[in-house]
């Protein structure tokens, strides 16, 4: 996923937004800002902070119809790259404590790769809306079967993906480890507590597909599923190896600027934002 992957995908809003917020004096010439990566990107850049502030006095409703997800989360990361710069440690929640890590600098390192932070963005953006599907599968020859799906269901995803070809798999590999990664980072509250640990601390095997995952759990099948898209062709046609690799080794610390966007900025707003896992 190039730099151009994000700004191609801005819509006229994003950038009315963009340009009436840090340069309204270019309001006239939006299709030149939106035609120049490198404008949009400083601007991003140098102005983030302008850009955060008119977003918090905006409701939930205004915000998703004057502005893409995708750029909303951009915006977003971006912030909370900003404020981890100014800080050494972020907070992990383990058995009902808050634990503070010093580790404020690798996330910020992290989401320095342009890249990644662009990927978190859309992936993110993706949640908003839940579809449910329906898709015929060659079970045996003359035998087609048709498996109804969630993309919110990490088990039905794993079940169809197990029952199509390779070929089809990559878009249920990327989704799995998109979907538990968005869990942990922006719905920690959702993942059941760690009961798979004995009263001495130590590991209890305890089998994947289930409903009930803990932390534990959805961080193994990210990675493992990442791990599995990147190892799928079309991770190499889509130019999204260097984001793979990313996320399968630092998983844990990818999880740490969306648990931070949830916390510190979409605490009560998370209910409209993504409204299928909120209901659920």
């Amino acid at each position: 996923m190039m730099m151009g992957g994000l700004f191609s995908e801005l819509t006229h809003g994003d950038i009315r937004f963009l340009v009436e917020t840090v340069e309204p004096r270019l309001v006239d010439r939006l299709d030149t800002v939106k035609g120049d990566p490198a404008i949009i990107e400083g601007m991003l850049e140098q102005e983030v902070g302008k850009l955060f502030q008119r977003l918090i006095f905006v409701g939930e409703e205004t915000i998703l119809t004057s502005i893409s997800p995708c750029f909303l989360f951009n915006i977003l990361l971006r912030q909370a790259v900003s404020e981890l710069e100014t800080q050494t440690y972020t907070i992990e929640h383990k058995k009902g404590q808050r634990i503070p890590v010093f580790d404020a600098d690798e996330v910020v390192q992290f989401l320095g790769d342009r890249t990644v932070l662009n990927y978190l963005a859309q992936m993110l953006a993706s949640f908003t809306k839940i579809e449910s599907f329906t898709m015929p599968v060659r079970e045996r020859k003359g035998v087609w079967r048709k498996y109804r799906y969630s993309d919110m269901d990490i088990d039905s995803l794993i079940t169809l993906c197990e029952a199509v070809d390779e070929e089809s798999r990559f878009a249920f590999y990327k989704r799995i480890a998109d979907l538990c990664l968005f869990i942990l980072g922006m719905f920690p509250e959702y993942v059941a507590s760690d009961l798979g640990h004995s009263d001495s601390g130590e590991r209890v095997r305890r089998p994947l597909r289930r409903l009930n995952r803990t932390a534990a759990d959805y961080e193994e099948e990210g990675k493992r599923f990442y791990q599995l898209a990147l190892g799928h062709r079309n991770s190499s046609v889509l130019e999204l190896n260097g984001v793979f690799e990313q996320l399968q080794e630092k998983f844990n610390l990818a999880q740490k600027p969306l648990n931070y966007v949830s916390e510190h900025f979409l605490q009560f707003r998370k209910q409209k934002i993504f409204p299928s896992l909120s209901s659920g």
